[in-house]
C-alpha cells in the first residue's frame, strides 16, 4: 500500500539520499534538509580555477554495493556515470632504500608480486583471499543488512558458527601474520583497516573482507570524480519525487509526547510524520533533542572510540607529475607508531603515514591542461587541537618526504592550496571530535553494539549513516540508508 506520510531527512550524505529515494519510490512525501550549499555530505566537491576536488571519499571499492542499489530502481550505475578500473590499483612507497610497489589489478600479477617479495607467499595469498571472499559473501549476505536492534537477531546457531568461521573474535594482526612475515606484505594487507578506527591488533579478523574488496574486486574511479556518485543519487532521488532543500540547517527536532512533530531550521519549521537523521548521530542525540528525549548520555558518547580524523590538503599544481599514480600510499615511516598515536596515545603524530591522490592521472578533466590535481591526507586522532600553525607544520613535514620519495620539487609548482581538518569537519558536519569516518569498527562497536538506528524515546525518529549500522565508509553508508528505509516500511506502512 502506498504511503503519503511526510518524511524529513536531515542531511544528504549517501545514507540520507539512499533512504529518501527508497521511501519516495513507495509514495512517501520526502524532503531532505541539507545544511550545506550542495548535497553529498562529506562527498562534496570543491572547484576553483579549473581544478575539481573530491573533498572526502576518494576510493571506490565494493562496486557491487552501488550496482545493487541502482538495480533496486531498475537502473544501472552506467546509466549515470562511467567507471574506470585502476591498474595498478595503487602504489605503496616504503622508503628511499626500499622503493615502492604497484598493486596490480590482475590476480596472476598480484601473486607474482607477493612471490617476489616473500618466496612461497603466493600460496598463502590464495588461501588468505579465499577466506576474505567467504567473509565478504557471508558478511554482505547475513550481517550488514540487519538492523542490529539487539543480540537476538544474531542468536541463531548457524550465525554463531559463522561468527567464528569469519573470525569475528580474533584480530586482524594475528590473522595476517599467520600467512605472511614480510613487513611490506603485512603493511599492504593491514592498510585498509587503518581507517576503520582501531589498530590491526584491535580490529576483528572479519575485516580481512576488505582485502577481498581491495585486491579481488578492485579499485575503481567514476569519470569526473567521486562526486559523480552524489550527482547520480541526487538525480535518482529527484526522479522519485524527493525534494532537496539546501542551506537549511536543522536546529532542533520538536518532540511532543514521544513523537517527533517537526524540524526547526534556520528557514522555519518543517512538519513531519517521520524523521530520519543522516546528520552526525551524537549531534542529533545531544544537540537536536531535548534532554528527556535523548537515547544516550553525554558520558556514553565520550566513551565511544571514534575512527580517525584527517588533515587534508587540496593542491593544484601548474605541472604534471607522471611518476606518481592515481592513489599513492606513503608507508616510509613506522606504521605501528602512527596507529598508536591515533588510537592509543592520541597526539599529533611524530612521523605520520600519509596518502596522496592524483585524480588527473586517470581523468584529465579534473584540472586545467598540463596541470595536476593533488589531494593529500594525513590520518589523525580525533579531538586534537587544530590550528593553522599545526597544519602548516605538517604540510611541510609530509611535502619534504613526498618530494624526496618522488625525486622532484612539488611546492614551487603549487598554484592553489586549501587545508581542511578537525575544525572544518566540526563546522561543516557537526562531526563529533572532528572525526572523518564515524565510529571505529572495534569488536564492541560492531553490529548490535553500535548506537541504535531507532531512537529510544522518540517513536518516529531514525538514525542512519556512519555512526550506526553497519559502519564507516561509502558502501556501508549506502547500506545504512537501505536498512532504515526497510525498517520504516515495515513499521509505518
Amino acid at each position: 500500500m502506498k504511503s503519503n506520510k511526510r518524511v524529513i531527512v536531515i542531511g544528504s550524505g549517501f545514507a540520507g539520499l539512499a533512504s529518501a529515494s527508497l521511501l519516495a519510490r513507495e509514495g512517501y512525501d520526502v524532503t531532505i534538509l541539507e545544511k550545506n550549499d550542495q548535497a553529498g555530505g562529506r562527498a562534496r566537491k570543491w572547484s576553483k580555477d579549473g581544478f575539481v576536488f573530491d573533498m572526502g571519499p576518494s576510493w571506490y571499492w565494493m562496486p557491487d554495493v552501488f550496482e545493487n542499489f541502482f538495480n533496486l530502481f531498475g537502473k544501472k550505475v552506467s546509466d549515470y556515470y562511467d567507471l574506470i578500473r585502476l591498474d595498478p590499483s595503487y602504489r605503496v612507497y616504503f622508503g628511499e632504500k626500499e622503493g615502492f610497489v604497484d598493486i596490480p589489478a590482475d590476480m596472476a600479477e598480484l601473486e607474482a608480486l607477493f612471490e617476489s617479495i616473500e618466496p612461497g607467499s603466493s600460496k598463502g595469498l590464495k588461501e588468505f583471499l579465499r577466506q576474505a571472499a567467504y567473509k565478504y559473501e557471508v558478511g554482505m549476505r547475513d550481517y550488514v543488512f540487519r538492523p542490529s536492534h539487539n543480540i537476538f537477531e544474531f542468536l541463531d546457531l548457524r550465525l554463531i558458527r559463522e561468527s567464528f568461521r569469519i573470525q569475528m573474535f580474533s584480530s586482524m594482526s594475528k590473522h595476517v601474520r599467520k600467512y605472511f612475515s614480510n613487513p611490506k606484505l603485512i603493511k599492504i594487507l593491514e592498510f585498509p583497516v587503518l581507517f576503520l578506527g582501531a589498530t590491526p591488533q584491535n580490529t576483528p579478523a572479519l575485516y580481512s573482507m576488505m582485502n577481498h574488496a581491495d585486491l579481488t574486486l578492485g579499485t575503481w574511479f567514476p569519470k569526473g570524480g567521486m562526486h559523480q556518485i552524489v550527482k547520480a543519487m541526487v538525480s535518482l532521488a529527484e526522479e522519485n519525487g524527493v525534494k532537496i532543500e539546501l542551506n537549511t540547517e536543522v536546529k532542533e527536532i520538536k518532540v511532543v509526547n514521544g513523537t517527533a512533530k517537526c524540524a526547526l531550521t534556520n528557514r522555519g519549521e518543517w512538519e513531519a510524520d517521520l524523521i530520519i537523521a543522516n546528520s552526525d548521530y551524537r549531534h542529533t542525540d545531544q544537540q537536536l533533542l531535548s534532554q528527556q528525549n535523548r537515547t544516550y548520555t553525554s558520558k556514553y558518547w565520550e566513551k565511544r572510540t571514534m575512527s580517525p580524523s584527517s588533515l587534508l590538503f587540496y593542491l593544484g599544481a601548474n605541472k604534471e607529475f607522471p611518476q606518481i599514480k592515481h592513489h599513492n600510499l606513503f608507508f616510509d615511516e613506522d606504521f605501528d607508531l602512527h596507529a598508536k598515536e591515533i588510537y592509543e596515545n592520541p597526539k599529533w603524530p611524530s612521523s605520520p603515514l600519509f596518502y596522496v591522490s592524483a585524480t588527473t592521472r586517470t581523468d584529465k578533466s579534473m584540472a586545467p591542461d598540463g596541470n595536476e590535481n593533488l589531494f593529500v591526507l594525513i590520518p589523525l586522532a580525533p579531538g586534537l587541537e587544530d590550528s593553522d600553525e599545526k597544519r602548516e607544520q605538517y604540510y611541510d613535514l609530509v611535502m619534504d618526504r613526498f618530494e624526496n620519495l618522488i625525486g622532484e620539487k612539488v611546492r614551487p609548482h603549487i598554484v592553489l592550496k586549501r587545508s581542511y581538518a578537525m575544525k572544518d569537519f566540526e563546522q561543516d558536519y557537526h562531526s563529533f571530535k572532528g572525526n572523518a569516518y564515524g565510529l571505529a569498527n572495534t569488536l564492541f562497536q560492531t553490529a548490535f553494539f553500535k548506537p541504535k538506528l531507532r531512537a529510544k524515546k522518540v517513536n518516529n525518529l531514525y538514525m542512519t549513516g556512519q555512526l550506526t549500522v553497519p559502519g564507516p565508509g561509502v558502501p556501508p553508508s549506502l547500506i545504512s540508508g537501505q536498512i532504515v528505509a526497510q525498517e520504516i516500511m515495515k513499521n509505518f506502512n
